[in-house]
C-alpha cells in the first residue's frame, strides 16, 4: 500500500540510536544528517539502503527538518527523532483524521516514554489544553507541540515557514505553532494517535534549562508583544543561574530574532495568553 505520508528525521552523531529505530519505520524515511562525524551516512547506506539520506556539511539544528519536508513527495509528513518512532498504525490513522478534517494543520500525537511507555508530561498537558476542543476538530486546540510527536500538511508546514535558525533547537515547536495557527490552520493534540521515545542516557539539566531559557526569549521577541517579552527575559533572569546564561545567550541572538519580528493576529494572542494564565 502506497503511503500519503514521510517520516521526516534529522540527526547529528546518533548512529546506535538510528539502528534501533530505524527497523521500526513502515512508511519512507528521509534522514537528513547534521554533519555527523560517527560516520552516519555510510552506515545508513551499508544497512538502510531503502532511507533516502540528505547530507549536510554543518549543523543546521531543527531547521534541517525543513530540508527534508521539502524533499518529500507525500501529502503528510511525520517527524521522528532518532530515538523515536510511530506506532503501528499511528500514521494511516493521521492520514484519515487530516482527511476528516481539512482546517486542521498539525496533529499532535500522545508521546509514549521509554519501555514502561509513560505518558510525556507534555503529552499530558496538551490532553487537558484549556483551549479546550472546537466543533470541528478532532482533539484538544494546541499551540505547542513535541516535534517527535508532530504530523504536519505539507502545505501547511510550508505555509508556515517550517522551523527557524534564531531558536535553532529544543523549544523550536512554539514560534512554528503560533504562526500556523496565524495562517488559518488548527493544531489538535489526538491522544490515540502515538508515537515511541526511547531517550538514551542522562541529560545535562542545566544546559536544557539554559538553552530553555534562551529559546522563551527569543520566541517572544519574535512575536509576542514587548510587555511579555520584558516579563520573559525578567523570568529568566529570576530563575537562577542557568536562566541568567539562558539570557545572555539570547541577548547575543537578539538582532536574528529582531530581523523575523512580526505581531501575531490578535485572535492568536489571546489563546497564547490563555496558556501564560493557565
Amino acid at each position: 500500500m502506497n503511503s500519503r505520508t514521510t517520516v521526516v528525521v534529522a540527526t547529528r552523531d546518533r548512529r546506535d540510536a538510528l539502528a534501533q529505530t530505524l527497523p521500526h519505520h513502515t512508511a519512507p524515511v528521509i534522514l537528513v544528517d547534521n554533519g555527523s562525524r560517527d560516520g552516519t551516512p555510510e552506515f545508513l547506506a551499508r544497512h538502510f539502503p531503502h532511507v533516502e539520506v540528505i547530507c549536510l556539511d554543518q549543523n543546521l539544528g531543527a531547521p534541517a527538518r525543513n530540508i527534508g519536508v521539502q524533499r518529500a513527495r507525500t501529502e503528510f509528513v511525520a517527524f521522528a527523532d532518532d530515538d523515536s518512532w510511530w506506532a503501528a498504525g499511528a500514521l494511516a490513522r493521521a492520514e484519515e483524521v487530516f482527511d476528516a478534517h481539512p482546517r486542521l494543520g498539525l496533529i499532535a500525537g500522545s508521546v509514549l516514554v521509554g519501555t514502561e511507555q509513560r505518558l510525556d508530561p507534555t503529552s499530558q498537558q496538551m490532553s487537558d489544553s484549556v483551549l479546550g476542543t472546537e466543533a470541528d476538530l478532532p482533539g484538544p486546540s494546541v499551540l505547542g507541540f513535541l516535534a517527535c510527536g508532530a504530523i504536519v500538511r505539507k502545505e501547511a508546514f510550508l505555509q508556515a515557514g517550517g522551523f527557524d535558525s534564531v531558536v535553532f533547537f529544543f523549544g523550536e515547536e512554539e514560534r512554528f505553532a503560533l504562526d500556523l495557527m496565524a495562517a488559518g490552520w488548527a493544531l489538535c493534540y489526538v491522544a490515540d494517535i502515538q508515537a515511541h521515545h526511547r531517550p538514551a542516557g542522562e541529560r545535562d539539566g542545566r544546559s536544557r534549562q539554559r538553552l530553555q531559557q534562551r529559546n522563551a526569549v527569543l520566541t517572544a521577541l519574535m512575536r509576542r508583544p514587548w510587555p511579555v517579552v520584558a516579563a520573559t527575559a525578567l523570568q529568566a533572569m529570576r530563575s537562577g543561574n542557568a536562566g541568567r546564561r539562558g539570557l545572555l545567550d539570547a541577548a547575543r541572538r537578539a538582532a536574528m530574532a529582531l530581523r523575523m519580528r512580526r505581531s501575531l493576529p490578535a485572535a492568536v494572542e489571546r489563546a497564547r495568553r490563555r496558556l501564560d494564565v493557565g
